[in-house]
C-alpha cells in the first residue's frame, strides 16, 4: 500500500477546523426562558399577601404608625394585587390617623409631671414655652398641701423675672382667641409670675391646643410665650395632698 496517497489536511483547512471546534465548545449553557406573566403575577401575589398579614397584625395592635407605611408600600410595589385594592380604600384614613396619634404623642411629652416634698408635699404638671431651650419660660399647675392650688410662670435660672405692678393684664390668646387675665408677683421674690382665677385657667387650658401669653420680662423685655398645652393629661396631675 502506497503510503503517500494518503489524503492530508492543508494547514488552512486544519486552522479552520481547529477554530471551529474550539468555538464550539466555548459555547456556554443556553439561559433560562424568562418567567411567564402568569408566574410573575402569582409572586406578586404572594409577596403582597406576606406583607398584608404584617400590616394587618399592626392594625389590630392600633399601631397606626408602623402600619400605614407598610399599606404604602403594597400599593405602591404590587399594584393591581389582591392586598392592594383591599389596602388602598382604607389607607388615606389610617395615615390621618397616624398622623394625629404622632401629634398627639408629640404634645403629651412637653408636659411634665412631679411629686415632691418641697416644704410639704406638692404635686405639679408643666411645660416649658416653645421653642423648649435653656431659655424658656415654664407654665406651672401646682398642688400644695399648705399654699393650696395655684397656676403660675416661672422664669428660666438667673432671670430677674417678670414686670408686673400689683396686680397687672396679661394677655392671651387660646388658640388665637384673645382674652386678658389678671396677674402678680410672689411676695417671697422669686422669678415667677401668679395668674389669677387658677380654677378657671386650668378648665378654659384643656379644651385648647395652645396658648400665648404677652410678658414683659425684666431680662428681654416685652415678649410672647407660647405653650402648647393640647396633650395635657388632667389624670396626670393628681389631686392637692391631704394634710397629715
Amino acid at each position: 500500500m502506497n503510503t503517500s496517497s494518503r489524503w492530508t489536511p492543508a494547514p488552512f483547512t486544519l486552522f479552520f477546523m481547529v477554530c471551529l471546534l474550539g468555538a464550539c465548545s466555548q459555547q456556554g449553557p443556553t439561559p433560562p426562558a424568562a418567567p411567564s406573566a402568569s408566574a410573575v403575577a402569582a409572586a406578586n401575589e404572594a409577596a403582597a399577601d406576606k406583607e398584608l398579614k404584617l400590616y394587618q397584625q399592626m392594625l389590630a395592635e392600633h399601631s397606626e404608625a408602623l402600619a400605614a407605611p407598610v399599606g404604602e408600600e403594597i400599593v405602591q410595589k404590587y399594584p393591581g394585587t389582591a392586598a392592594a385594592a383591599e389596602v388602598q380604600k382604607p389607607l388615606p384614613q389610617i395615615q390621618a390617623e397616624a398622623k394625629a396619634k404622632a401629634e398627639h404623642e408629640r404634645l403629651a411629652n412637653l408636659w411634665y409631671y412631679q411629686t415632691a416634698n418641697v416644704d410639704g408635699m406638692q404635686n405639679t404638671a408643666s411645660i416649658y414655652s416653645a421653642p423648649a431651650s435653656a431659655n424658656s419660660v415654664r407654665l406651672v399647675l401646682r398642688r400644695h398641701v399648705k399654699w393650696g392650688q395655684s397656676v403660675y410662670l416661672f422664669a428660666p435660672d438667673g432671670s430677674k423675672g417678670f414686670v408686673c405692678r400689683d396686680e397687672c393684664n396679661v394677655v392671651m390668646r387660646f388658640d388665637g382667641k384673645r382674652e386678658t387675665w389678671k396677674a402678680y408677683l410672689p411676695k417671697t421674690g422669686e422669678p415667677a409670675m401668679f395668674i389669677k382665677d387658677d380654677k378657671r385657667f386650668i378648665a378654659a387650658m384643656q379644651k385648647a391646643r395652645a396658648i400665648e401669653m404677652d410678658v414683659t420680662s425684666r431680662d428681654h423685655g416685652k415678649q410672647t410665650l407660647k405653650f402648647e398645652v393640647g396633650g395635657y393629661d388632667p389624670a396626670k396631675f393628681l389631686p392637692q395632698p391631704k394634710k397629715r
